[in-house]
């Protein structure tokens, strides 16, 4: 995990979490970081010290992080263990370990109700957790593999878009009940809300458009053209607009919040796949994973008005807004990580300075208290912490040593899957899982044909949901 110093934008240290740290939260309550490791665990880091307070045991893969302001809690959702772990803000102890359906995948707040919901891909599901006295107080039935959650805070309702059943559910968060079933496109993947408007937007990824739902009739009232592969959605307040990240067709789509119409298709990168709102600025930044830029749009003119190069395969991208920077973080492909965040002036679009840090980064987190920036480096199973005074690295830790059993290997598009991974019973149970912790294919003993797949990072993850049973391997071309 690095973390950087944003007034510098200089390294204050790289601090050791669990294997493959896959996503963050901040407390800013108590001021510090919580990292999920995909392999198992949550590290607690003091945002004054940069130093590791804790490694909290979590259930297996931790996948996405929640803050519950209100009662100064961190759920953790474990995908392969099919839990949340609950943690004590204040002591960073487990408070609990609370049941959930199979493979959870997000995880909402609601202020208003005190409450956390946890969709769950497997099951089908949300379950519904009391932040006061963290037990599932009931399990609402949703569509099939829910992806994403959102929270419309005007009219105390949860919307939980499904991702192979092609709908959107909507829950009273009074009641627990699911009060709506909103068809929408085909695979949905993200969704934003507008609350100048009272609307929900989801982005479908197969047909290519964007669903507008009314928070207040649960109706669909526009269902707006976008590009190849809708994958990310952001809300510009000034002007009341929804930028919606067309992945394969390498454009950004803008939205009249107003009018549901389409105002402006702007050229962007191949692959866009992250968006992030300067609202100093007005403009939205669009990280392409495949032409390594970070296109800047100006929100007023719907123009693009940089396009900054950036490192190998942008991932992620965060703002802060204590400096007026953008921090992109640079992913890198298969076995080639990319090592390093581009640090952008928010002023004038222009790379302030590019930073060092571990393998792989991939996710950001930003410390307000101290104005420091967190990346978790999904490569290097590493966070790191950026010096204060820009001075390049002040700690560092080598990850967990590999298990020395018999790895999969791939031999020109054939997974071989040896039974000294688990004997021949465990194997016939195995599933490769993408980085995010999704199931890719079942796998069998022997040979596995993976041809079809996408350059990158995947896993095996055998029967019995075990630490030392998941095991990574790499796609190359």
């Amino acid at each position: 995990m690095t973390v950087i110093d944003g007034a510098t934008n200089g390294v204050v240290a790289t601090v050791t979490a669990g294997g493959n740290p896959q996503a963050l939260c901040y407390n800013p309550q108590n001021n510090k970081v919580y990292c999920a490791n995909l392999a198992g665990g949550v590290t607690v880091i003091d945002g004054a010290t940069n130093g590791v307070v804790t490694t909290v045991t979590a259930g297996y893969c931790p996948y996405v992080l929640c803050y519950n302001p209100q009662d100064n809690k961190v759920y953790c959702a474990n995908q392969i263990s099919d839990n949340v772990t609950v943690i004590d803000g204040a002591t960073n102890g487990v408070v609990t370990t609370v049941t959930a359906g199979q493979n959870p995948a997000a995880l909402c707040y609601n202020p208003q109700d005190s409450k956390v919901y946890c969709a769950n891909q497997r099951s089908d599901n949300v379950a519904v957790i009391d932040g006061a006295t963290n037990r599932a107080i009931v399990t609402v039935p949703v569509g099939y593999s829910p992806q994403a959650l959102c929270y419309d805070l005007q009219d105390n309702k949860v919307y939980c878009a499904n991702s192979g059943s092609d709908n959107v559910t909507v829950i009273d968060g009074a009641t627990n009940g699911a009060v709506a079933t909103v068809t929408a496109g085909s695979n949905l993947w993200a969704l934003c809300y507008n609350p100048q408007d009272n609307k929900v937007y989801c982005a479908n990824r197969l047909s290519d458009d964007v669903t507008v739902i009314d928070c207040a009739t649960n109706e669909v009232v526009a269902t707006v053209p976008a590009g190849s592969y809708a994958w990310a959605l952001c809300h510009s307040p000034q002007n009341d607009r929804v930028y919606c990240a067309n992945s394969h067709s390498a454009n950004v789509t803008v939205i009249d919040g107003a009018t549901n119409e389409v105002v402006a298709t702007v050229p962007a990168g191949m692959y866009v796949r992250s968006l992030c709102y300067n609202p100093q600025r007005n403009r939205v930044y669009c990280g392409s994973n495949w032409d390594y830029t970070v296109t800047v749009i100006d929100c007023a003119t719907n123009e693009v008005v940089a396009t900054v190069a950036a490192g190998s395969a942008p991932w992620a991208l965060c703002y802060n807004p204590q400096n007026n920077k953008v921090y992109c973080a640079n992913a890198g492909r298969g076995p080639r990580w990319d090592t390093t965040v581009t640090v952008i002036d928010g002023m004038s679009d222009r790379v302030l300075r590019t930073i060092s840090v571990g393998d792989g980064p991939i996710d950001f987190c930003h410390n307000p208290v101290q104005n420091r920036v967190y990346v978790a480096n999904c490569g290097a199973s590493s966070f790191s912490v950026l010096r204060d005074s820009g001075g390049g690295i002040e700690e560092s830790f080598e990850p967990q040593a590999a298990s020395q059993r018999p790895a999969p290997t791939i031999i020109r598009g054939v997974l071989l899957l040896p039974d000294a991974v688990g004997g021949e019973r465990l194997a016939a149970g195995a599933r490769l899982l993408d980085i995010s912790g999704r199931k890719v294919l079942d796998l069998k003993p022997g040979a596995n044909d993976v041809r079809a797949l996408s350059p990158g990072v995947y896993f095996v993850r055998e029967a019995q949901a075990q630490a030392q049973t998941i095991r990574k391997i790499v796609v190359t071309r």
